[in-house]
């Protein structure tokens, strides 16, 4: 089931192109710092545990790149190419975080060290960023296959599975485990607008897995839980803020009302480096304003009149009270989540 969405193949950085999904499989190599920018943007790489590692190799890209003759000059080329991917999404903290353990990494490092040296050094670091992410989606499939009965109806929003993360992913991880597990049950896919991703590729890496999966229309989410068909929702985050406040693709918080209004037990799937402990809640998490384009000529088709006025934020923010639980590498986190958070982290 584990589709390999990042890899690094002798000192190339290799990605699937999620925009080409479903209908065609292709794997690109990013060889500048700036087609690594480019493919973060343009969603060609996508989810925040995804974004991360891909910045994480996209360092080493700039430092091959760039052929720096000193470890100080590898130090300057490493900061300003980080400095550069920090600007290409701005609510994954994922991202963020990648960048600061590469950072930090490059800064401890010997002062006698030459940049062949400091290079090892970073790889080794950035594959164990890589390998780390492999081991925290198992973990968190194990955590939260319990949470799917046999026989139940899981909605999920957006794509928080393989193709979000190195190879298996987050809210999809507990799916994938449930179904190892011999579970029988039935997921509900978004179609998540404008870049469905639930229809393109969430709905793609279930069929694949052999899970049966039915696509919805975003706002037939409502019909399907009148209708008796959802146990419960697992969706996955960008940030979480220490309360629990949680960000994810636009459309989740009309999930979670939803899911309220009719009982039915709403889960964050996560591994804690999506937490952000630095902000107290979710209202100073920034929100990505996306290309009207996207809403206006999605896929190459006009559906609006031209010229005209659009707002399409690509997350919005889930307050902490309407989330049953938070599914981590550790452990299913449930409220108070300023106390459960504070006590894991």
């Amino acid at each position: 089931m584990a589709v390999q969405t990042i890899r690094w193949d002798n000192g190339s950085l290799i990605i699937i192109d999620q925009t080409l999904l479903p209908t065609q499989y292709s794997e690109i190599a990013l060889d500048t710092v700036e087609q690594v920018w480019h493919a973060i943007k343009t969603l060609k790489v996508r989810g925040a545990p995804a974004i991360g590692v891909s910045a994480a190799f996209g360092l080493l890209v700039a430092l091959r790149e760039k052929r720096p003759g000193s470890r100080e000059a590898a130090l300057r080329e490493l900061h300003i190419a980080a400095d550069y991917l920090a600007t290409s999404r701005p609510t994954a903290v994922n991202l963020f975080w990648a960048l600061d353990r590469m950072r930090g990494v490059a800064d401890a490092s010997p002062a006698g060290e030459d940049a062949a040296g400091l290079f090892r050094r970073l790889e080794e670091e950035a594959l164990r960023i890589c390998e780390e992410d492999r081991k925290v989606c198992r973990a968190i499939g194990e955590h939260g296959a319990p949470l799917i009965a046999e026989g139940a109806g899981v909605l999920t929003h957006c794509n928080a599975g393989g193709l979000a993360t190195v190879d298996y992913g987050t809210a999809l991880a507990v799916m994938f485990r449930a179904h190892e597990l011999g579970r029988t049950f039935q997921v509900f896919a978004d179609e998540t607008r404008p870049l469905l991703q639930g229809a393109r590729l969430t709905a793609w890496e279930l069929m694949r897995a052999g899970i049966d999966v039915t696509l919805i229309c975003d706002n037939t989410a409502a019909q399907v839980m009148r209708e008796g068909k959802i146990q419960l929702v697992i969706v996955g985050a960008d940030r979480i803020a220490a309360n629990g406040d949680t960000a994810n693709k636009i459309g989740t918080y009309n999930v979670a009302l939803i899911a309220h209004a009719h009982n039915i037990p709403f889960y964050v799937a996560a591994p804690f480096s999506t937490f952000d402990r630095t902000l107290p809640d979710g209202s100073g998490i920034p929100i990505e304003l996306r290309d009207p384009a996207e809403v206006t000529r999605g896929f190459g088709s006009q559906t609006a009149p031209d010229q005209v006025k659009v707002y399409s934020p690509a997350f919005d923010v889930t307050p902490a009270r309407l989330i049953a639980g938070i599914i981590t590498e550790k452990a299913v986190l449930y409220p108070p989540f300023t106390e459960s958070i504070s006590r894991w982290l």
